[in-house]
């Protein structure tokens, strides 16, 4: 079996926490936004687009996530808002993937979502091969209008995920998959 092979086969997502220094520099952050525009994309519309959250501003997002997780839960913890301002922290490099639909008459929405969620998957592979751990996640705030705002999405934008990127300090161990036999059938 070729090295590619192998490693998609033993691909498995590491927790944000588990996930820290040292992140891709900015040469194989080229790289892994290279190979994640490589996706299918019916009539070339690049129905999505990267924000690249590091350094400084991945606990500036944090301090906008605990203040409206407080505006939403006046009782909050302190352990809570800690958890919240720190959502974003552990990994070095976040790649949040937008999604936007490109109305057209040929091309249906959801292939253009799709489109989106291959770039998704496209990042965490791309990272694997370089050596690094990521997780794949969306949470509230994904869907929440006042961190789509602070973090620039157009009314018409969505997140397709948070693409969590970083030197692996655990590995996670393999989870149950299905077997093939249960999921498999031919036509």
């Amino acid at each position: 079996m070729n090295d590619s092979l192998s490693r998609l086969l033993q691909r498995r997502s590491v927790p944000p926490r588990w996930l820290g220094e040292p992140g891709p520099g900015e040469q194989e952050i080229e790289t892994l936004l290279k190979v994640a525009s490589r996706v299918p994309d019916h009539g070339k519309l690049v129905p999505w687009r990267f924000i690249l959250i590091e350094g400084e501003a991945r606990g500036r997002l944090g301090e906008a996530l605990a203040a409206a997780f407080q505006a939403d839960n006046p009782n909050a913890t302190a352990e809570q808002l800690a958890a919240e301002r720190q959502r974003f922290t552990h990994a070095p490099l976040v790649i949040a993937v937008v999604s936007r639909v490109v109305p057209h008459v040929k091309i249906p929405d959801w292939e253009q979502v799709l489109s989106a969620g291959a770039v998704c998957m496209n990042l965490l592979n791309g990272a694997n091969a370089l050596g690094y751990g990521a997780s794949w996640l969306s949470g509230w705030a994904a869907f929440d209008r006042r961190i789509l705002d602070t973090l620039g999405l157009k009314a018409d934008e969505r997140i397709a995920g948070f693409v969590h990127v970083g030197t692996a300090r655990e590995t996670p161990t393999d989870r149950d998959r299905p077997s093939l036999s249960d999921i498999v059938t031919r036509f």
